[in-house]
């Protein structure tokens, strides 16, 4: 096959390199070379995408909600964390009532409660709040949409109202991660001192942080959930966005684990004593289409063309087996794909036959431009996924122009929305996404009141039809009924031929033979807290 060749616009920042063994002592040490190309955030909600949250955020901190990451032969599900249990007003159904956890503390000593619960809110919320704090906000506001009110009812109780009675709160809520008060005060009420300090109430605490090279932490003995106290004395995580770094320092002994290795490398980590670990989980690696004004997507003949044309057997095949062809927002056997009419398949002629109704050729191109990344969290393999996209579309008359940005360069555009000034030129990108909830594979891409600054709508889906069925998700308590619901959402995403989907991850990660203990769930989360390192 003809391979395309990528225009890198701007240079991918210096891979981390690593001279020798991170540290040498006698206590357990756990090094894991992450996808991303920077520290994520550390006072809470972590930036960085999924892999912040995944790795900083979930390890220092906990959030009211949790997912249940103990079993690998099923979907992951809410379980209680810092809210012992929750429940809808029997009064309201727009408000909920959380009953909090007692007996927990925060790393500094201080005591977790419901007053902790409201100073969190307030300090993405309220913007004259001491502790507000923008760069939280940003990371996380738009993730939980179903927050409008919040008050204190009892030391360790908290009711939340909604907007509207809106069923996905739960979900949103385990994006939403517990900061200490009494330890910002006692940093003089500066995020930036909190960051080199952090104070949450999860099962690591932070050690030390090397700028752009790794944080470090340790084991948080007094971890309120025994069961997930870790294993290891200590974890490492280092930022590593270039997949050959991450083989080199995994085969070197410089770490113990790394994150989506390239397919080529598989077959010498193997004959080296490697771990191949990979599960199936709710994640799409799709573009998403522009629908404003004179954007070449906005024409059916064309979206259904990309997607007639992309060999996503081949694909996969490429990847060494690392993926799962995606037909739509989730994978054909789950309850939310239903029956769509449009067949999404590898069909060439019948996409030149739709570019051809239109006037197009390969003599006379579609013509657009797209923004990817080098490497980013969930990304997979980006460059050579996107440059064998390319081929494929060129080979029917669609010809595409990447532009290359770092993955936070991409997330802010993605946050701005199609009609940016920054979005200029740019007819679709490349995003990765988890599709664990209702709200995280449908509401906020394509419900109507999600345009940004709201949600993530960057392409401005306007369908009356499936803001209806998404506002009748959210009133739907049932899941059986709204899995009904999503998957008449799904049909008409496909038969519209919204995105151009591409592949499902498998999240594939290598380990050291050293490692052990850890269990592949179903879902982007993991916990590090079993994992044993000898």
């Amino acid at each position: 096959m003809k391979r395309g060749y990528i225009k890198l616009l701007v240079a991918i920042s210096a891979s981390t390199v690593l001279s020798g063994p991170l540290m040498a002592s006698e206590e357990t040490v756990l090094r894991i070379g992450m996808t991303v190309s920077g520290i994520p955030q550390t006072t809470g909600q972590a930036n960085q995408g999924g892999e912040g949250h995944r790795f900083v955020a979930l390890q220092l901190y906990d959030a009211l909600v949790a997912w249940d990451l103990r079993h690998s032969d099923e979907p992951a599900e809410l379980v209680p964390g810092l809210a012992k249990s929750w429940e809808v007003d029997p009064d309201d159904p727009t408000r909920w009532l959380f009953t909090l956890r007692e007996g927990v503390e925060f790393h500094d000593g201080s005591v977790f409660n419901a007053d902790s619960v409201i100073w969190n809110f307030d300090k993405i919320f309220k913007e004259d709040a001491p502790q507000y704090d923008a760069r939280q906000a940003s990371q996380v506001l738009n993730r939980i949409p179903g927050v409008d009110s919040y008050e204190k009812i009892g030391e360790y109780k908290i009711a939340i109202t909604t907007p509207y009675p809106d069923s996905q709160l739960p979900y949103q809520l385990t994006w939403f991660m517990i900061s200490s008060p009494a330890h910002f005060s006692e940093v003089g009420n500066d995020w930036d001192a909190f960051a080199e300090q952090p104070s949450g109430t999860g099962p690591w605490t932070l050690d030390n942080i090397v700028s752009r090279q790794r944080v470090e932490m340790i084991r948080n003995e007094n971890y309120w959930d025994k069961e997930r106290i870790p294993q290891t004395d200590r974890l490492i995580l280092v930022p590593m966005p270039e997949p050959t770094t991450r083989t080199a320092a995994l085969l070197s002994g410089q770490v113990d684990w790394i994150e989506a290795p390239s397919p080529d490398s598989i077959p010498r980590l193997e004959s080296a004593g490697m771990q191949i670990v990979t599960n199936i989980y709710p994640h799409v690696w799709p573009w998403t289409f522009s629908h404003i004004e004179g954007s070449p997507w906005n024409d059916i003949n064309v979206r259904k063309a990309a997607n007639l044309a992309i060999d996503r057997e081949g694909l996969v095949e490429m990847l060494g087996g690392m993926a799962a062809p995606s037909y739509g927002q989730v994978p054909r056997e789950h309850p939310w794909y239903g029956n769509p009419n449009f067949d999404i398949r590898y069909d060439p002629d019948e996409a030149r036959r739709l570019l051809a109704e239109s006037g197009y050729s390969q003599s006379n191109p579609v013509n657009v431009t797209v923004l990817i990344s080098p490497s980013g969290s969930g990304q997979m393999q980006p460059l050579p996924m996107n440059e064998y996209i390319q081929a494929n579309l060129s080979e029917v008359g669609i010809n595409v122009d990447y532009q290359v940005v770092e993955w936070t360069a991409l997330r802010n555009v993605s946050r701005v929305g199609a009609q940016a000034p920054e979005s200029r030129g740019i007819h679709a990108f490349n995003h990765s996404y988890g599709t664990s909830s209702p709200f995280e594979a449908y509401t906020r891409f394509f419900h109507s009141a999600m345009v940004p600054p709201h949600g993530r709508n960057w392409g401005y889906t306007i369908n009356n039809e499936i803001d209806e069925l998404l506002d009748e998700v959210l009133v739907t308590f049932d899941p059986d009924e709204q899995a009904q619901l999503l998957a008449r959402v799904n049909e008409i995403l496909v038969d519209d031929a919204h995105w151009l989907w591409v592949v499902h991850d498998v999240s594939p990660r290598a380990l050291s033979p050293r490692v052990s203990g850890f269990i592949p769930p179903q879902s982007w989360y993991i916990d590090l807290t079993n994992v044993v390192v000898k």
